[in-house]
């Protein structure tokens, strides 16, 4: 059986926040090695995140929160799986759209 250490938690926020703020939050999301910007607008961004445990998961959404001009960040999607599921090869698909 599986430790929650080998878990890994992909998510992604919507970060709503001031104009003059998606700077700094840019800045800070570069600094985060389990962060990604996957979109940047005026007032939203999406965040991508890939942590080892849930806990990291809310960690990031609190941190984000608290940034100077967030003013809300939602969680829109969370997923978690065994590390060893990420590395394992996708079954190949015939022509037919079967599985073999």
């Amino acid at each position: 059986m599986n430790s929650v250490a080998d878990e890994v938690h992909i998510a992604s926020f919507v970060v709503q926040h001031r104009a003059e703020a998606a700077g700094a939050l840019a800045a800070h999301i570069d600094q985060s090695p389990d962060l990604e910007l996957a979109l940047s607008g005026e007032f939203r961004s999406v965040v991508l995140c890939e942590c080892t445990d849930q806990y990291a998961v809310l960690d990031r959404i609190d941190t984000l929160r608290a940034l100077p001009g967030v003013l809300n960040v939602a969680l829109v999607y969370h997923h978690a799986e065994p590390r060893e599921a990420l590395d394992a090869p996708l079954p190949t698909v015939s022509d037919t759209g079967a599985s073999p």
